[in-house]
């Protein structure tokens, strides 16, 4: 296993690795509660990170973690044209109906 990406918030570690996941690529994510032990241990080190299962699919895992980082940072709410609800700038999938948002 390999050390890929040490992310900033669980949020975006959980976001990445669905976008490496769907992308074929397995991961593994640790540090998943280690904030909780800030102060404890060193900021570095409490940060959530993913792994590669595989280190031969890094090249990938690279290129789709460099799209992710320039991904711009959207505000307004999107609309589910299917069933007209609002979700939050940075959904991708409707949190109503389940639909994919564009």
């Amino acid at each position: 296993m390999k050390r890929i990406y040490s992310a900033a918030n669980l949020s975006d570690a959980h976001l990445l690795q669905n976008i490496l996941e769907r992308a074929g690529i397995t991961t593994h994510l640790f540090n998943q509660y280690a904030m909780a032990a800030l102060g404890e241990l060193p900021m570095s080190s409490a940060y959530p990170q993913i792994w590669l299962a595989q280190p031969q699919q890094e090249q990938h895992a690279r290129a789709l973690i460099a799209e992710f980082e320039r991904r711009p940072i959207a505000t307004a709410p999107k609309l589910c044209l299917p069933c007209g609800e609002a979700n939050p700038a940075e959904f991708e999938i409707c949190w109503q109906c389940g639909q994919t948002l564009a």
